[in-house]
């Protein structure tokens, strides 16, 4: 069974592992199925594309890979550290992703 993903699209992560350990980036896309997300900046690998019509660009283009959710930790913003996710439930009843370090809730 897979655990549900705490780092969703828009969130901004710190890299912790890996050859681009320390860079901060924008989650673009997030994949909870695989357990993996695109970071923007990080993790660029070449590609070589074919020229065909339609295609904006051809030859060797650099464009980001996905990584697993397990190399990257969230940084909150408001105290703007890595740090994990802690599951807070609201007055109103609704379960929110919030800062384990200074409790603030991370959900928009």
């Amino acid at each position: 069974m897979r655990r549900k993903m705490s780092i969703r699209t828009g969130d901004t992560v710190l890299v912790i592992s890996g050859k681009d350990a320390g860079k901060k980036g924008k989650v673009i896309r997030a994949f909870p199925q695989e357990e993996r997300v695109i970071v923007e900046g990080v993790n660029i690998v070449k590609r070589h594309q074919r020229p065909r019509p339609g295609v904006m660009q051809s030859g060797i283009i650099e464009k980001e890979a996905p990584i697993h959710r397990s190399n990257v930790m969230l940084v909150c913003p408001r105290c703007g550290q890595p740090t994990r996710v802690a599951k807070k439930q609201l007055d109103d009843g609704r379960r929110v992703r919030a800062c384990k370090r200074c409790g603030e809730v991370i959900d928009r």
